[in-house]
Formats: structure tokens, sequence, C-alpha cells
């Protein structure tokens, strides 16, 4: 088995040891992650296995039962509530179904956290929305439209807009292409990839869709059994010998074929 392509720069999101459990549901068992600054990495597995579980520990919203959840070496779990405030202020969340507020505008959407959190002008920040959807292909109009005068695709790409509107360092996705049809898949892909080299963002994403972590990922990371048995590129994936990871790949990629 060959050796993953492991970055040689000090991590900025890391799990050491985590567990957590919901009840008698035991999600995590001392499993072990890493985050780099400037990669891609997306989180995959089965429907409902905890793969959002993971981005939540990561700001703060969950804590873990056991383990150490640091960014930039520091533990997420001692922050304050300020603390939480700073550090979610670096970190932008795409929510599985977008998300948008259905009584704002799609520019009072991405607005609302420069008005809540920067005191932003109106001007500024319509010219900054503006300039967001620029960055995810949709025309200056959708400002003034309301979320349900959009197609799903739309709507996805608007939580987009309002995720890079604070300028983070990081985004997490949800599940960014669920309820989507192949074409918008392609396309809300083809954004993750456009938004991490541009704007030189770290990202990480979950889904359980392994083309779209194939098309994304600087590294996959496979959750099953309660840890990460791979970490590493989707082509040390692809070969890997590992058997629950070939059963991962080609199921997924059957049930893709097959329309299920």
């Amino acid at each position: 088995m060959s050796t993953p392509t492991v970055p040689q720069v000090a991590p900025l999101i890391e799990f050491v040891g985590v567990s957590k459990s919901f009840g008698n549901n035991l999600v995590y068992d001392a499993m072990d992650l890493v985050v780099y600054p400037g990669e891609t990495l997306t989180i995959i597995g089965g429907s409902g296995q905890g793969k959002s579980v993971c981005l939540k520990m990561m700001i703060g919203l969950l804590r873990p039962d056991a383990g150490a959840v640091r960014f930039r070496g520091e533990s997420v779990m001692d922050l304050d509530a300020e603390g939480l405030r700073k550090l979610r202020r670096k970190v932008a969340y795409v929510f599985q179904g977008g998300a948008l507020f259905d009584s704002m505008t799609v520019c009072e959407n991405i607005g609302y956290a420069l008005r809540e959190h920067e005191r932003t002008r109106s001007n500024e920040i319509r010219a900054r929305a503006e300039k967001c959807l620029a960055m995810v292909n949709l025309p200056p109009e959708t400002l003034d439209a309301m979320p349900a005068q959009l197609s799903g695709g739309e709507r996805k790409r608007v939580a987009l807009a309002r995720s890079i509107a604070i300028e983070p360092e990081v985004i997490l996705y949800d599940e960014p292409t669920t309820g989507l049809d192949p074409k918008n898949i392609t396309r809300i892909g083809r954004m993750i990839v456009k938004l991490q080299e541009e704007l030189k963002v770290t990202g990480v994403v979950v889904t359980h869709d392994m083309p779209t972590a194939h098309k994304v990922s600087d590294r996959i990371a496979m959750l099953y059994e309660k840890k990460f048995p791979f970490v590493g590129t989707a082509d040390e994936m692809w070969n890997s010998p590992v058997a629950v990871v070939n059963d991962f790949i080609h199921g997924t990629l059957r049930r893709a074929r097959d329309g299920s």
C-alpha cells in the first residue's frame, strides 16, 4: 500500500483522538483528521455516518466528548464567546439547503453578515454583493430577486456568494450538490475549484457524491466505522487496495450510473 501524500506545512484544523456520541449513537471513536491551509479536503461516506458533525465541531457548534479540535493550534473547546465569534468570522459555512432568508433579497442575504459583524454601509454591501455574484457567474440583476424566484442551482450559487462576502480563510461546504441535477452538480463543483484557486481559501467539503469529490479535492478523507481509514489524493483513493475503499468507490459509481 502506498503512503498517502501529506503536505509539508503546519495543520490549519486538527482533530486528535476525537470521540462524539449522541445518546447511545457513537459517531466518532478516537478519530484523527488534519486539514492543511490552502487545500480542499473532502469528507465522504455513507448517509447518516456523521460527516456534517465534523464540520460543526470545527467551529464549536458541537463539542467532542473526548479528544481535541484545534484551529491554528488553539483548542476550539477552550474558546470563550468572543473567541468563537472571531473564529467564525474566519470560517464560512455553506449549509446543505443554502439556508437563505426567504424574506430578504439576494443582496440582503449576501450582506447579512457584513451588516451584523462589520457594520458595513449599504452602498458598500451592494458593491461587494455584486462582486461576489460575478464570481459565481450570476448577473447583477439577481441582487434584487427574492430566493423564491431562483432555481435550486441559483440558490446554491447565492449561498456560495454569501460565504465569500465575509472574505473567509475557510469555507465549509455541507452537501453542496444535494438535490441538484447533473448540470448544476457540475457547475457547483467548478465553483468550489474556482473559489479555492482565486481566493486561496481552505475548503472542507462534505458529500456522499464520489464524482464531485474526485473533481474538487486535493485530498479525500473517507469516513467508515467512526474513523477515517483512508486519507489521500483522489488518485490514491482510486488505486487503494483497501477493500472498504474500493467497495465505496464502485458502489457510488454504480449508483450514479443506475440513477439510484
